[in-house]
């Protein structure tokens, strides 16, 4: 009887230990997206469990699972109106699905090649999708105190990202242009933590290429820079 005691106990104490207790901490992330975050109750700073990305009041733009502070599993990411647009295996580090882009797309990409009729070619992508994604840049954006009287209403900012062949970003401005304005910003990428530089490159038959990413975008009446 002690022997079956001792391995009933050996048995359950990894129960245990992953049921871990959970709360869920809320948050601003940017512009009218909010974090709920699953941590843990002894340690906040731990995220276990699901996570997801709410624009507004209920549209969710990520929503996957982390254990020990690592996204692990298959994770959906979704466009502003509810559309899945991207799934991805962290476990297995898999694209599973990327949508198609069409004319109403806010990305275009440009290659400093050639290319003909009879290349294959594929765009680089951002792990997390075409907005969530993105949100890390929009975060590390800064209006310069010399434009804070600009009109948000004539002026338009665009995002401009080139990816290394490697699938780094190397560097990261925006354009702000108006009739009679032209002016770039560039930020510090150094800034980004490592996952958020991270791409899966653009290719021409096979083979990586440089890329730049052109994102159209606007200020919000806070001067943070938003996404369609």
């Amino acid at each position: 009887m002690k022997l079956f005691y001792t391995y009933l106990l050996a048995f359950l104490l990894p129960v245990c230990c992953l049921a871990q207790e959970t709360v869920i901490i809320k948050r601003k992330l940017v512009g009218g997206v909010k974090e709920h975050i699953s941590v843990l109750k002894t340690d906040n700073n731990i995220k276990q469990g699901l996570y997801q990305a709410i624009l507004g009041n209920k549209n969710a733009l990520a929503s996957g699972n982390y254990t020990n502070n690592v996204k692990t599993g298959i994770w959906n990411f979704y466009d502003t109106a509810n559309r899945l647009i991207q799934r991805f295996n962290y476990t297995t580090n898999t694209l599973l699905y990327e949508a198609p882009e069409d004319s109403t797309t806010n990305c275009s990409y440009v290659v400093d090649h050639d290319i003909k009729d009879s290349d294959r070619t594929t765009k680089p992508v951002i792990i997390g999708g075409r907005y969530f994604g993105y949100i890390p840049y929009l975060m590390l954006f800064r209006l310069p105190n010399d434009m804070r009287d600009i009109n948000t209403e004539v002026v338009v900012p665009t995002i401009e990202l080139l990816i290394s062949p490697g699938g780094r970003l190397a560097d990261y401005v925006v354009h702000f242009q108006a009739k009679d304005y032209d002016r770039k910003v560039s930020f510090n990428i150094d800034l980004l933590s490592d996952e958020n530089k991270k791409f899966i490159p653009a290719t021409i038959n096979g083979e990586p290429i440089s890329c730049r990413i052109f994102i159209r975008c606007f200020l919000n009446n806070s001067g943070e820079l938003d996404l369609y």
